[in-house]
């Protein structure tokens, strides 16, 4: 299994520092998320049905035609390159590890491609599929909404996917391409986990034409996510008054966090409004002393780096602080 943010158990267990001592900015995930309301008794005590209002809430909040619900982006990322025959993938790198993982995992032939390589490596070969984070986890680079129909213009002409995981892009919905993804070839994942905070509820969606759609479907089987998280996520996509107000929070404290750690002689790399990401070759010896102090971050080995997310309030603002200035080289 691939290491992942947010073990703060394991955490918890490793540096004998009790779990409700932890701060943990080590996944990304909004930390003042979408509150969840009193979940109606059907919910739990019948099987989730297609026809409830989740896919009219969803297509309405992406603005895409064609939508299946799954189990978070996870189930998707698992699934999608077995509906392939063995493919020559490109994939952007550094970015979310599963994605490799899984293609890998389907005896596909991949290809890493550093962001500044992208658009030249698609111009001189011929790629089967090209698989895109956008903006990118976790270096917070991204690209624009005309390079990407570029992209996909030319695989499409020969049968080929543009996938693009979009787990990060809430904040910045303009840059999208859901909207394109009746066209044939065009995958996009999308996730409830980060933007509105409800990683646990895993409900995520693929974005697609109908006919991959069904493939994926009778691949995953029936009732991909319960109906709890059901409720819970048409609830959520409906809530534009929540939506609007959070984006511009989110973009203050995205700003905000980048010039703490700026005033800490630690500058970052790149992030997005959920997270600051940091390329250093002191990334351990930063996680390591956090740690030690209970702040649990994302630390990554190629490259040698660190990811923070956003704290949750004024307090965890100044104890990040605090500990920030008092780490020592």
């Amino acid at each position: 299994m691939l290491e992942h943010g947010g073990k703060l158990r394991h955490a918890a267990r490793q540096y004998n520092i009790p779990l409700e001592n932890w701060l943990d900015l080590s996944t990304g995930i909004n930390p003042d998320g979408w509150l969840v309301p009193m979940i109606p008794a059907e919910a739990w005590a019948r099987l989730p049905e297609d026809e409830d209002d989740l896919i009219q809430a969803a297509t309405s909040y992406y603005g895409a035609s064609n939508i299946l619900p799954v189990a978070g982006s996870q189930a998707a990322i698992q699934a999608l390159p077995l509906l392939r025959k063995k493919s020559r993938v490109a994939i952007l790198s550094p970015a979310y590890a599963e994605h490799a993982y899984a293609w890998k995992n389907a005896q596909h032939e991949l290809t890493p491609l550093a962001f500044e390589d992208v658009e030249t490596a698609m111009n001189k070969k011929s790629f089967d599929v090209l698989l895109l984070v956008n903006p990118n986890n976790p270096t917070g680079q991204r690209f624009s909404p005309e390079i990407l129909l570029n992209f996909h213009k030319k695989l499409a002409a020969r049968g080929g996917w543009l996938l693009i995981d979009e787990a990060f892009i809430d904040s910045t919905p303009e840059i999208s391409l859901a909207p394109f993804t009746h066209q044939k070839g065009l995958v996009i994942l999308r996730s409830l986990g980060k933007f509105f905070g409800l990683a646990g509820a895993r409900a995520g969606f693929v974005l697609a034409e109908q006919k991959l759609l069904e493939a994926l479907k009778n691949r995953l089987g029936p009732w991909t996510i319960s109906g709890p998280a059901r409720f819970i996520a048409s609830q959520a996509l409906q809530d534009q008054a929540w939506q609007k107000t959070m984006r511009l929070q989110l973009s203050l404290n995205g700003q905000r966090l980048q010039k703490l750690l700026s005033r800490h002689d630690l500058t970052p790399t790149g992030g997005t409004t959920l997270f600051q990401w940091l390329r250093s070759d002191h990334a351990s010896m930063i996680h390591e002393q956090l740690a030690q102090r209970a702040i649990l971050t994302r630390l990554f080995d190629n490259p040698h780096s660190i990811r923070f997310g956003l704290p949750g309030n004024e307090s965890d603002w100044k104890r990040l602080d605090t500990a920030l200035s008092m780490l020592q080289a």
